[in-house]
């Protein structure tokens, strides 16, 4: 089972990428600077080089967007399809009087 787990920010999105069955990170990433001039995905799979992408990313859809295309990308990718995602998690924070 592949998990893919995102946590936002207000200007950035971090990412990882599991293989539950073998309980190892299969990438991780890192998108920075969402809805600013130079905004940028830092992209580690397991087995290979760190990829710097840089694109327009005007809101947190486009930087998605960029960090599926990375993880299904032909010389970089660590999946042939995004059908081989089992499930989605996301961290999310309320506020609120008490921690």
């Amino acid at each position: 089972m592949k998990i893919l787990v995102i946590n936002c920010g207000s200007s950035s999105l971090k990412y990882q990428l599991m293989d539950m069955n073998s309980r190892t990170p299969l990438a991780k990433g890192l998108v920075e600077r969402i809805g600013l001039p130079g905004a940028m995905l830092t992209h580690r799979p397991k087995d290979g080089e760190k990829e710097v992408i840089v694109g327009d990313l005007p809101d947190h859809v486009a930087a998605i967007a960029m960090v599926l295309d990375a993880i299904v990308d032909p010389e970089y990718g660590v999946l042939k399809s995004l059908d081989e995602i089992d499930a989605v998690g996301h961290r999310v924070l309320h506020g609120g009087e008490k921690v």
